[in-house]
């Protein structure tokens, strides 16, 4: 019997089929992800986010599976072929590389050679030859020469009896899913450096002489062999299990030959016609089957490694987004340049900018201390608190520059901080940021959003497309869509997560909102300007275009403040008579209730409950009426640099730095350690413990100790350790079998613990364990220094 949709999703999320009824009506009717996981708790027995998330993506999947599941049916209906049998197959696909397989023998396609024999009439040869393998082939195949169909001789009826069975063997469905299976789990990807292009292709010289399972394959590994490919530096084979009988007669039939013929009854007995069909077997293997394979794997293997990388992208985003806000104090934005000088512009602490400039204190100007003074008046005058200094060129001079305006202003009144300018060129050339600081030249607007997202990473950044912040491992590589539809989700939950202030918020914050649209977030601003700031939630009901259903989704998510403080916090305006309820039951009013922990946590939210409203938002309404408002957000905190550190040749080993996350890839984290180049701590350099997943240990914008284990000046790598015990010149501590994850891999031979081999010998550096030896400096490490954003194959 066939399962619904919704049955297999609730199997494969470990729910009710009700829950996912339930959320897959209320997706269908325009609710938005974070609204029912917010809101609609009781209808769906309290998915969360997640689960929701990964049910939007498998609904949208399987409805995609049913619509060529429908196209097929047709198409082999049309045909007159369709019976019980094949549509109850057909039926039961329960993927899409399934319903091709079955597809296969009855989708339109040019004549090939098995057609061309067929209308000849040699389809019985085939199945003679097959099913009765004592007849003399060639004796057979004469009897069914015909010059005037085509088949001029034994010879060709033969070949075109081969073709028949060839395409009979490729397209068996139950066949092919096995060996691609069997493939798939005992496959390995080799890679090998091209004729010539050793030189110019050294950025991939660690898969220059490679193989590794295709199940062992990360996915940073797979878009770097792609990579590679694709710039046509490195050949890539997909290659089989190694078989024994084969080793040892290299002309025996190997595992996948095997099968084909086990699957036909076919086996060399000393028949006649065995040693044809064992020639038919392996043509269809070489030629058709490992082909389609080749290509199906390859295929799987990219999706895979996408779909982690953007994964990396995702998560990666998230932790940027919601980085700890400065918070509403005046800064001081600089953008860095040596030629063109630094771009200044201050903003007040509601992000307005009330003064710009450009001085030139580096090289070749010098012009220092008029440009101190030129800052110096700039704080004082607009009673600046913060300075938010780009990381890009000239930041570590810019840096030391703002160090000394710390010293002229007077310490503990003025706090410098280094900003990622990722993205900062990108919105400064956008439409909208034409369209928001009109009178501002494109070079000054860099050095207002770099002071913006201080204050607040969110709202600034949601200005930027997400794929030019570069917080992933190889975005360039990835499917547009697959990308921006994740990214869209990451933005749209932290947005509506952390909430949106209806009378500051920016277009493209607006827009974030569940429920709301550009035209209506360009409405909601058009009106406050035009009508002054909102009082009250109710109030947005006049916002052009943002009718009943836009309001439900979004109103929750907006806050309002100097007014009605429930108006102020997350709860919906649908709940308010729950709240009314709680202080008739309770005494006093709204305003006394709101922040009583005592009074709040003495209710049963229990009693509160009715036809309307049940236990769960109950719950979450005291919940919030303890915190009204609260920002998820971790609390501003900022890393200092150590002074006379400033650039590579400065790092020696054994040093112990403060820095900052910049990003966190599969094999480890970037850290900004403020000498213009990120070092890298190895996954197995970041905790004693073994570590599988980064992202436990470290996110972007996390301010970290570490240690420098080496520094390699000439290819500018620097390998930090957040294990701060670790010892510099204790050799390679994968290789003796030390703590954490470098003593689970090996650090010498051909071959490695981690299922991986060079075929040349050694492990790859850069997953190599650990804190010593552990430089990162493959390919790979040069490929996601900086996020991908600078060259080299990231």
């Amino acid at each position: 019997m066939t399962i619904s949709i919704d049955q297999r999703i609730a199997e494969e999320i470990g729910v009710s089929q009700h829950q996912v009824t339930a959320a897959v009506g209320l997706l269908d009717d325009g609710a938005t992800v974070p609204f029912v996981a917010r809101y609609r708790k009781e209808a769906t027995d309290g998915l969360d986010d997640t689960q929701l998330r990964h049910l939007e993506e498998r609904l949208r999947y399987l409805r995609e599976l049913e619509e060529r599941r429908a196209v097929v049916l047709d198409s082999i209906r049309s045909q007159g072929k369709l019976d019980d049998e094949l549509e109850a197959r057909i039926n039961a696909a329960d993927s899409k590389a399934r319903l091709e397989d079955i597809y296969l023998p009855y989708k339109p396609k040019r004549r090939t050679k098995a057609q061309i024999a067929r209308e000849a009439g040699l389809e019985p040869l085939a199945e003679l030859l097959l099913g009765e393998p004592d007849r003399d082939p060639q004796t057979a195949a004469a009897e069914y020469a015909a010059p005037d169909a085509g088949v001029a001789d034994a010879a060709a009826a033969l070949e075109g009896a081969r073709a028949i069975l060839v395409e009979r063997f490729t397209e068996d469905a139950d066949l092919v899913g096995e060996l691609r299976e069997r493939l798939w789990s005992r496959g390995r990807l080799v890679a090998a450096v091209r004729e010539g292009r050793e030189q110019d292709g050294a950025k991939f010289s660690d898969y220059f002489d490679y193989s590794e399972a295709l199940t062992e394959l990360p996915s940073h590994r797979v878009l770097a062999m792609f990579r590679g490919e694709k710039e046509e530096v490195l050949s890539l084979t997909l290659q089989p299990e190694d078989d024994e009988n084969s080793a040892a007669a290299p002309a025996a039939p190997g595992p996948y030959e095997r099968a084909i013929a086990a699957r036909y009854g076919i086996a060399d007995r000393g028949r006649p016609a065995d040693r044809w069909l064992g020639e038919t077997v392996r043509w269809a293997w070489r030629t058709r089957v490992f082909v389609r394979l080749d290509i199906d794997l390859r295929m799987r293997l990219w999706q895979q490694a996408e779909d982690a990388a953007v994964g990396v992208f995702a998560a990666n985003l998230r932790d940027l987004l919601l980085a700890a806000p400065a918070g509403t104090r005046p800064t001081l934005g600089l953008d860095p340049g040596l030629r063109t000088g630094v771009k200044v512009a201050v903003v007040d602490a509601t992000g307005k900018v009330v003064a710009t400039d450009t001085v030139y204190p580096h090289a070749p100007q010098r012009r220092w201390d008029e440009a101190l003074a030129a800052l110096g008046r700039l704080v004082r005058e607009h009673g600046v608190e913060l300075v938010a200094i780009g990381n890009g060129t000239a930041s570590r001079e810019t840096d030391k520059l703002a160090g000394e305006l710390v010293k002229l202003i007077g310490a503990g009144k003025l706090t410098k901080v280094m900003v990622s300018e990722a993205g900062a060129s990108v919105y400064s050339a956008s439409a909208y940021a034409s369209r928001e600081l009109p009178e501002l030249d494109v070079s000054l607007r860099g050095a207002v959003s770099i002071a913006r997202r201080l204050q607040d990473p969110l709202a600034e950044l949601v200005k930027i497309d997400p794929k030019s912040i570069g917080v992933g491992q190889y975005q360039h590589d990835l499917s547009e869509t697959k990308l921006s539809r994740m990214l869209d989700t990451v933005v749209e939950d932290c947005v509506n997560g952390v909430g949106v202030d209806a009378n500051t918020a920016s277009v493209p914050l607006l827009s974030r909102v569940s429920g709301i649209s550009s035209a209506v977030a360009q409405n909601i601003v058009d009106h406050r300007d035009a009508n002054g700031p909102f009082t009250a939630r109710s109030t947005l009901s006049r916002v052009p275009r943002l009718g009943p259903k836009a309001f439900e989704q979004a109103a929750g998510f907006l806050r309002i403040r100097g007014g009605d403080p429930l108006d102020a916090s997350s709860v919906h305006p649908e709940s308010y008579p729950v709240v009314h309820r709680i202080v008739a039951a309770t005494g006093g009013d709204v305003s006394s209730l709101i922040g009583d922990t005592g009074r709040l946590r003495s209710l049963r939210p229990a009693e509160f409950v009715d036809d309307g409203f049940g236990l769960p938002t109950v719950t979450d309404i005291i919940a919030e009426l303890e915190k009204p408002g609260r920002d998820p957000r971790p609390e501003f905190a900022t890393a200092s640099f150590k002074e006379g550190v400033e650039k590579l040749a400065d790092l020696q080993r054994g040093m112990i730095l403060e820095g900052v996350i910049t990003n966190v890839a599969a094999f480890g984290a970037f850290v900004d350690v403020g000498v213009h180049q990120d070092g890298l701590v190895h996954v197995s350099a970041m905790s004693k413990s073994f570590v599988s997943d980064p992202r436990d240990v470290a996110k972007p914008g996390d301010v970290v100790r570490v240690k420098v284990m080496d520094v390699d000046t000439e290819r500018k790598r620097i390998s930090l350790s957040m294990r701060l015990e670790d010892d510099p010149e204790g050799g390679e501590r994968g290789a003796r079998g030390g703590s954490g994850n470098g003593g689970a891999r090996g650090g010498g031979g051909g071959g490695r613990k981690d299922g991986s081999r060079s075929r040349k010998g050694g492990g790859r550096r850069e997953d190599r364990g650990g804190s010593a030896g552990g430089s990162a400096d493959g390919a790979m490490a040069e490929a996601l220094r900086k996020a991908g954003l600078d060259k080299g194959i990231g």
